[in-house]
């Protein structure tokens, strides 16, 4: 029973806890009546069978444990008795599966991303709170101290709980001013998703299929070319996880990949919201990234693939947001159009202003041009390094098989040195 109730926590417990925290109103009695949910139905799943709608169960159980809990506390403390009282009476009524529970998370985003929280208050509890990422994940994916990122939550809370900032979504005139905010947190949780920063696994389909999940609601409450490019974005990338890992995770290149195993529906659907956002006067970010993966969807093979265009469009995404990543990847590309030693050039340019210092691809991407060159004391190095910066497995299994490659091939180059 134990695993059941974790498949279901693993599957449904940021959902919960957004329903929680419109119920309450407060995200730390919230949190505590998640867990305490889930302890009763570790307790009582396994004698009187898992419920029809685990998730109702969950909810309602949740905010009755809340009030019982803050009527024991009232013992102590007069204040707490007129909020457990007003909350008993707002939550007589039973807990519905309606469109409401299904919004809740859309919701909490944007009290997650209100104006009144600085950026990177913003991120550090959107990805704690509507993700679950712990604070060491976060702190590891941004380069910040664990401490520093739960400040960052404590204060974010804080500020939502004294401002009485509203647990709704904005009306349709404050949306547009509200939703670049809501577009970058919902970008980097699929990015979490897509590409995990740590753990086991290459991906985390729970993230990006939230992600896409959020991104559908957002496309469809406003009618603005960023929220389709991003949601076009996300769709074109994620139809290629199937075949970005073996069958025991071992990462493969995108050039190496067996298109076969893309979800070729996904890319379709993609490539008409690319059509869409690129249709509009305001052409973003979000919908020229997402023009780049349709050009790899669309392709056949890696040589197949339009890298002339590609490297058009990172130009003009250049442009619009510059970015050492972004021009990273620009690399990459022309590597692809002209030849290794192009793309090595333009790699170097980019390292020796030290903005990527601390990015383990970018040492990964100077491996690989290498060793294609014949470089293979260079590429040693920088797989070295990735490795050094690298904290997700599959990544690390890959370097390591790659600096095995290059080693052993030094030593038949230099076989007196060996």
């Amino acid at each position: 029973m134990r695993e059941t109730v974790e498949a279901v926590y693993r599957e449904h417990s940021r959902r919960i806890l957004a329903t929680l925290i419109r119920l309450l109103g407060d995200f730390d009695l919230a949190e505590e009546a998640l867990h305490d949910a889930f302890a009763a139905a570790v307790e009582q799943w396994g004698t009187r069978g898992v419920p029809d709608n685990p998730r109702t169960w969950l909810v309602s159980t949740g905010r009755f444990k809340a009030i019982d809990a803050l009527r024991r506390r009232a013992r102590f403390d007069g204040a707490l008795v007129e909020l457990a009282d007003r909350l008993g009476r707002a939550t007589a009524a039973p807990v519905e599966e309606d469109a409401d529970l299904e919004d809740d998370r859309l919701r909490l985003i944007f009290v997650c991303c209100h104006p009144a929280l600085t950026l990177d208050a913003q991120i550090a509890l959107t990805l704690r709170e509507v993700c679950g990422l712990t604070t060491e994940a976060i702190s590891r994916a941004f380069l910040v101290s664990a401490p520093t990122i739960a400040q960052r939550i404590v204060r974010a809370k804080a500020k939502i709980r004294d401002a009485a900032i509203p647990y709704e979504v904005p009306s349709r005139e404050e949306l547009p001013a509200r939703l670049d905010g809501v577009l970058h947190v919902v970008y980097l949780m699929f990015n979490e998703g897509y590409w995990a920063s740590s753990g086991d696994s290459l991906t985390r389909p729970d993230l990006s299929s939230e992600a896409i999940r959020l991104g559908r609601l957002l496309a469809t409450l406003i009618d603005e070319p960023e929220a389709i490019g991003l949601l076009a974005m996300m769709l074109l990338h994620d139809a290629r996880r199937a075949a970005r890992s073996t069958a025991t995770g071992e990462l493969i290149l995108l050039e190496d990949q067996d298109r076969t195993l893309w979800n070729h529906a996904q890319i379709a659907e993609g490539a008409t919201l690319v059509e869409r956002a690129l249709a509009r006067r305001r052409i973003g970010p979000y919908a020229i990234q997402a023009a780049i993966a349709a050009v790899h969807g669309e392709a056949s093979s890696a040589a197949d693939t339009d890298w002339a265009q590609i490297v058009g469009l990172y130009d003009v995404l250049l442009r619009l947001e510059p970015s050492p990543v972004g021009a990273l990847n620009r690399a990459a590309a022309v590597a692809m159009r002209d030849g290794p030693a192009a793309g090595l050039a333009l790699v170097d340019s980019l390292m020796d202003h030290g903005e990527l210092d601390e990015y383990p691809l970018a040492y990964s991407a100077r491996g690989e041009l290498c060793r294609r060159l014949g470089r293979l004391e260079e590429a040693a190095q920088a797989y070295t390094r990735a490795l050094v910066l690298t904290r997700q497995e599959p990544q690390r299994r890959f370097l390591e098989r790659r600096l095995q490659q290059v080693s052993r091939s030094c030593a038949d180059i230099h076989p007196s040195q060996t």
